[in-house]
């Protein structure tokens, strides 16, 4: 079996909204549809009816984005009732596991052009709540949020696995002695790249605005803030003098979603396009949960083996900021990286965090930073709740 080429000819995204913020009154289903209509749109040439599958990732799916919310992006779409889609969940992970997935499709042979995205709002998130196990119980039922975390925990589960994500972060903090003031350094350059790169246009070829919502630019970018408005912030998950985690050096919560059109070499020239980048290996692996914001460290050494590529041939690495601690932690086991080509447009401390979205935005801005720079090789990596990371290698 030949393995075929798989390139990404395209990516968009949604400008991230905040909790609550601009896209409170959007559905999820809606947002999804939004990004894969926008990928048909800029690329003409390509008859819908040639798109072999939509996989989308979303991590919570227990809302509006229920039923499969890939097949519902692509009837709200208006994409031929043909084109079929589904939906992936590895948590944070999600969006990226969607490429990958899709990837491995082409290069197999069981498609030639697919969408792959994630789509997550953690503002329209449920409550959500046990059946109960007889009919009309008398006492109070306990109600549970899906936006983010644990919920209805299997006590099977030892405790040191079940804890907090922002408890992991201090558990990344405590290994490698990570001062609050080295974290709040770290969320603050995210800021300050994060509007330089808005500010410059890096974005303008990648984001394109949901209709009808008054939001350009991501709404969660603080260019203002400084270390003494960081400083100020308390712990927000160690309350006893040990805390270095605040809501200022760890991601927001938020709503978006993004998008990738992914072809062969046939499914290429249908589009008439250049590719901005080209698919060269991937890599999921397992780590304790409690140091699941480490879960890259060996992904993104796994996928450059495979791509045959070493840390120094990374033109750039987008690696998620699901906190501060833990982006940190993984620069700390990765010193044979140059921290320089890390996250150059900002990272998800200030772009935003959408869970299931997050991995295609990233994929699609290291796809977008290669085709500016005209060649290269960049890595897309996230670590992912439960104990997993996910990594994904480009080169033009």
């Amino acid at each position: 079996m030949r393995i075929r080429d798989v390139y990404i000819v395209d990516a968009v995204r949604t400008p991230i909204g905040k909790f609550g913020g601009a896209y409170a009154g959007v559905r999820p289903d809606d947002l999804a549809a939004h990004v894969v209509r926008a990928l048909v749109d800029r690329t003409p040439a390509l008859d819908p009816a040639r798109i072999d599958d939509v996989v989308f990732g979303d991590a919570n799916g227990a809302g509006e984005d229920n039923r499969d919310v890939a097949r519902m992006a692509v009837l709200l779409a208006g994409l031929p009732v043909t084109v079929p889609g589904v939906t992936v969940n590895r948590l944070c992970g999600s969006g990226l596991e969607a490429v990958i997935q899709a990837a491995r499709a082409i290069a197999l042979g069981d498609a030639c052009v697919a969408i792959a995205g994630g789509v997550e709002s953690m503002t329209r998130a449920p409550w959500v709540m046990q059946k109960p196990e007889r009919a009309f119980p008398a006492a109070h039922q306990q109600m549970w949020s899906t936006t983010l975390g644990w919920r209805m925990t299997n006590p099977r589960m030892p405790q040191e696995w079940t804890g907090s994500l922002g408890e992991g972060a201090e558990l990344v903090a405590d290994k490698y002695a990570l001062t609050r003031e080295a974290q709040d350094a770290f969320a603050l350059e995210s800021h300050r790249k994060a509007a330089a790169a808005w500010a410059a246009g890096e974005y303008a070829a990648e984001v394109v605005p949901y209709p009808g919502v008054d939001l350009l630019r991501d709404e969660c970018i603080r260019e203002g803030s400084t270390m003494e408005a960081l400083a100020r912030l308390k712990p927000a998950f160690r309350t006893d003098g040990r805390g270095t985690v605040t809501a200022g050096n760890a991601s927001p919560l938020n709503d978006g979603a993004a998008a990738l059109l992914l072809t062969d070499e046939a499914g290429l020239a249908a589009t008439g396009r250049e590719p901005l980048a080209r698919i060269r290996a991937s890599a999921v692996t397992g780590i304790e949960p409690q140091l699941f914001g480490l879960g890259p460290v060996e992904a993104v050494r796994r996928a450059l083996e495979k791509a045959g590529r070493g840390f120094a041939d990374l033109t750039t690495l987008e690696l998620n900021e699901a906190f501060a601690a833990q982006a940190l932690g993984c620069l700390e086991a990765w010193p044979e990286l140059d921290r320089g080509v890390v996250n150059p447009r900002g990272g998800a401390i200030a772009l935003g965090h959408p869970l299931g979205a997050s991995g295609a935005r990233l994929a699609g801005s290291v796809a977008h930073q290669l085709a500016a720079a005209g060649s290269g090789t960049g890595m897309a990596a996230l670590c992912i709740g439960v104990g997993q990371g996910i990594a994904l290698v480009l080169e033009r």
